[in-house]
């Protein structure tokens, strides 16, 4: 058996030993050619019983089928409010891609370099990281508001950076996590953010291996791994006691959102529609004022937010039509009316779904792709009904206090 310490000599590694099984556990830039290398080179040596991957299962897929955007049922995203989770994958895919466009590598290249070759050489693969969106949306649903902002801010920084990235600046990402990476400020300030995109993930990800591991007699595996998630991984390989399924299934969980900003929203809308009722009241035209600031104000949010979307003028219309209706459907979004007309108008092309992922590299590109635009109309119609309810409140409100 050849000696793996050869090929993994320059590379950021950790061992540990548990149940028996010896773990190898290899830190990589997931756009980083040397990271490829190195994982070719392990894997040749012929020293492993299995191979396992810092991928989830829909990640895997989207690997395996680049194409996978074409059957996105765009209509059901924004129906069951997951517009706002493709929009935040489509991101954090832009920056890796245009990372790796700059080197001419391909995003996740090590890691689809070590999914081939266990195939090839016919290794069981393990896929140990934990779904991408249960990640993000227990990483936003678990850090405050101003996090939650920060996360958001990250992502759309993430949209307008163009700087080059020196090679080395590359390698030093292997000190961290691609996740980290893009929120680097926010996960360093925040305890909880840091927790559920590095923390969790590194509990999750030993607890898959010994998963694994108990399945088949294996003694020597390889696990491919961002190398910001080796001293944790290797940690909890040393110190986790209970069984693995005791692990994983909290983490499994999605969070459940707060209910408490809808029925801030709700108990808004009653004390505005009360407001108003009690200006009619008043007589001297004030009910008609208050009547009209919440229809000028919500209408013409919902229309900006529209408009800012680049949606078409018939999806403004409807955007600044629904934003005053919003007392009798209180908890629809104002944004699934709009986006609904943008795509029965602009109904995405097939090519709009393959350009998808090459079109979002650029922050121009979420305006041309028929796709991420619908999604953009979406999410800028209901921040501007956002802002025009609470303008429209407490003007009501003065004129009547």
């Amino acid at each position: 058996m050849t000696n793996t310490a050869e090929p993994l000599a320059d590379q950021p590694i950790a061992r540990a030993t548990r149940d028996g099984v010896e773990y190898t556990l290899l830190g990589t830039a997931h756009v980083s050619r040397a990271s490829v290398d190195a994982v070719r080179a392990a894997i040749e040596t012929g020293a492993y019983d299995a191979i396992a991957v810092e991928l989830c299962e829909s990640r895997y897929k989207a690997m395996h089928d680049p194409e996978a955007w074409r059957n996105l049922d765009l209509w059901r995203v924004i129906r069951d409010g997951k517009a706002g989770m493709v929009a935040a994958n489509l991101a954090l895919s832009s920056y890796q891609r245009r990372l790796a466009e700059q080197f001419g590598i391909e995003p996740g290249a090590e890691l689809k370099a070590a999914v081939e070759l266990a195939s090839q050489r016919g290794l069981p693969l393990w896929l140990i990281d934990r779904e991408i969106s249960l990640t993000l949306k227990r990483a936003y649903h678990g850090v405050r508001w101003r996090d939650r902002l920060g996360i958001i801010g990250g992502l759309g920084a993430s949209l307008f950076e163009r700087s080059e990235v020196s090679e080395e600046d590359i390698e030093k990402l292997k000190q961290g996590d691609m996740l980290q990476s893009a929120f680097s400020e926010f996960a360093a300030q925040s305890e909880p953010l840091y927790r559920s995109l590095i923390g969790e993930r590194d509990a999750f990800m030993a607890a898959r291996l010994r998963e694994e591991s108990g399945k088949r007699p294996v003694r020597h595996v390889l696990a491919v791994v961002g190398a910001g998630h080796l001293a944790g991984i290797e940690r909890e390989l040393g110190t986790q006691t209970t069984a693995p399924i005791a692990i994983l299934a909290p983490m499994n969980v999605a969070p459940i959102g707060s209910r408490w900003p809808k029925w801030v929203g709700l108990g808004l809308l009653i004390v505005i529609a009360a407001a108003i009722g009690y200006a009619f009241s008043r007589g001297n035209g004030h009910g008609a004022r208050a009547l009209e600031d919440w229809i000028v104000f919500t209408a013409s949010g919902c229309a900006l937010g529209a408009l800012a979307a680049g949606g078409h003028p018939l999806s403004v219309l409807a955007a600044a039509i629904s934003g005053p209706l919003k007392p009798f459907r209180p908890f629809a979004p104002s944004g699934a009316f709009s986006a609904g007309v943008e795509m029965w108008l602009r109904h995405p092309r097939v090519a709009d779904f393959e350009t998808l992922r090459d079109d979002v590299m650029h922050w121009t590109g979420w305006w041309k792709n028929r796709v991420s635009r619908t999604l953009l109309v979406f999410m800028l119609t209901n921040i501007g009904m956002m802002i025009g309810e609470w303008t429209a409140g407490i003007r009501i409100l003065h004129q009547i206090l």
